[in-house]
């Protein structure tokens, strides 16, 4: 992790240009949004471990709460990465097994197959049975449309309750990708690690408050993808340094 340092501008983008780069990704270059997941999980646990576990996760209470799409997948990769380390993990979904997608429930397997501890919002009461050192908000990211609902809320606010610091993936769960609207309830971060390029949304006025520090993660994009006529982007190589960058 450093600072970021690359002589080039970091461009900020919108959800559409978010879409478009994930797709590519996946149908130009062949990259498998597994691999992606797996990126943006491991510089998660990797910044968790760094700036909030003391570089040590080993007996640390760490409550991983994660939706049903590429979010939640993200945080579902980094809460596997944290049990590898020794943390000791529990998991909080916001909906049912079959309610996920298909790689973000890939992820979820593995970790009941681990028998990692996994509670559903929908059927039991998520209230942290014990104050965690470290909350990891997978709940919703670029997806939102409009204020979060149901259990998606509910783990908002719980989150929001904890004393614990809380570490967000790709955005604030409840924030605006591209508007940076602050919706009721949205997730009050300490920390959010954005992916691949920062959303424009994390720089609004108003946003900062629950952005807190920001970083960005390397999910592997390559260079060549961003200068594509459908992107149109000119972006340097980034991370030739470190994988996850302070902004």
């Amino acid at each position: 992790m450093s600072k970021s340092g690359v002589d080039a501008p970091v461009p900020w983008i919108t959800t559409a240009q978010m879409v478009e780069i994930d797709r590519a990704m996946i149908e130009d270059y062949g990259i498998a949004l597994i691999q992606m997941m797996e990126n943006a999980g491991r510089s998660l646990a990797h910044l968790a471990r760094e700036r909030f576990l003391g570089g040590d996760p080993q007996d640390r209470k760490v409550v991983a709460m994660a939706g049903t799409g590429g979010n939640g997948g993200g945080a579902l990769v980094c809460a596997r990465r944290l049990t590898g380390w020794g943390a000791d993990v529990h998991v909080v979904v916001s909906r049912p097994d079959e309610a996920f997608t298909q790689v973000p429930g890939h992820q979820l397997e593995i970790l009941r197959r681990m028998g990692v501890p996994i509670a559903n919002a929908g059927n039991t009461d998520p209230t942290l049975n014990a104050e965690p050192t470290l909350i990891i908000d997978g709940i919703i990211g670029y997806s939102l449309q409009g204020a979060p609902r149901g259990t998606t809320a509910d783990l908002i606010r719980i989150a929001n309750a904890q004393p614990a610091p809380v570490l967000s993936l790709d955005l604030p769960s409840g924030v605006d990708a591209d508007s940076g609207e602050v919706f009721d309830p949205a997730v009050r971060a300490a920390a959010t690690l954005t992916l691949a390029l920062p959303k424009i949304g994390l720089r609004a006025p108003g946003a900062e408050g629950h952005v807190g520090e920001l970083y960005l993660a390397d999910i592997g994009v390559p260079p060549s993808l961003y200068a594509t006529p459908s992107i149109g982007l000119t972006v340097g190589p980034l991370f030739a340094t470190a994988d996850v960058l302070r902004l």
